[in-house]
């Protein structure tokens, strides 16, 4: 699934080259996605300009003068510039045609994924206003996270993963930044001390940092605004690296599973 990182590569992906640009016509191929897309949506985007594009947590958000466009990549989807008379694959199901000839194109073989319009606030939407603070940002805090751990005993890897704590830290960057940090990932989070969420914070923004700089991470089939997939696969610490030695301390790294994800450690680097 596209996570935080592979919708932050998209974003700047795509910024410079939409926005200011002119939208002529929205192309619904298929409008049955994880919620169908709105039948008017080329009769209320035509002829507006795409002002700034956004992200919050993993909505892609592409504002105009009287609404704001949220865009979902659902598991496997990916949105990419392309040439407007580019010949649509099977799963290239929405074009927005700009007026310089291209065209943004969402492709979504899963049909997971979501466009959706809202003229109010966008930060008010029901999708977005119970989300936690962004993970590079000031309001995610060691004292934050601490604050919200407390007296729970909730796993921290699944706290970390709450998008009503935190957004977008996914399970390969929660992994990731669990090693960093040498925190087990099933410690429960209320019996972590506060110096122990300094490391983890710092932690989280590193890998998510890395990764986005790497280009996002391709395991199964993203691939970023370019067409390009992201290579940060090739930096992974501990996630998918069961039995192979940790490259700290060569201890073999250990598998478990917590709820319906794999969580990957090292026994002896993480308490």
């Amino acid at each position: 699934m596209p996570e935080l990182p592979e919708v932050e590569t998209t974003r700047r992906g795509i910024a410079a080259h939409v926005i200011g640009r002119r939208v002529t016509q929205v192309c619904v191929r298929q409008a049955a996605l994880r919620w169908p897309v709105a039948p008017d949506l080329s009769e209320t985007l035509a002829g507006q300009v795409i002002r700034e594009v956004g992200r919050r947590g993993k909505y892609l958000l592409l504002g105009f003068d009287h609404g704001t466009l949220l865009v979902h990549l659902g598991m496997s989807g990916n949105l990419r510039l392309v040439p407007g008379a580019l010949a649509p694959m099977t799963h290239d199901h929405v074009d927005w045609l700009l007026d310089d000839g291209q065209a943004l194109r969402l492709n979504d073989p899963r049909r997971f994924g979501a466009v959706l319009w809202t003229a109010g606030p966008v930060g008010q939407h029901p999708l977005l206003k119970e989300l936690g603070p962004e993970p590079l940002s000031e309001a995610f805090s060691a004292a934050y996270l601490h604050a919200r751990a407390r007296n729970r005993r909730v796993a921290i890897k699944s706290l970390l993963m709450d998008a009503h704590v935190v957004v977008g830290v996914g399970n390969i960057y929660a992994n990731e930044a669990l090693f960093m940090a040498g925190i087990h990932p099933a410690r429960a989070a209320g019996h972590i001390a506060l110096a122990r969420y300094e490391r983890l914070v710092e932690a989280v923004r590193q890998v998510l940092n890395e990764a986005i700089t790497a280009g996002g991470t391709t395991l199964r089939d993203f691939v970023g605004s370019d067409g390009r997939p992201g290579y940060f696969a090739q930096q992974l610490r501990v996630y998918g690296r069961a039995e192979a030695p940790c490259r700290t301390c060569d201890s073999p790294i250990r598998h478990l599973r917590q709820g319906q994800r794999s969580s990957y450690f090292c026994p002896r680097c993480q308490r």
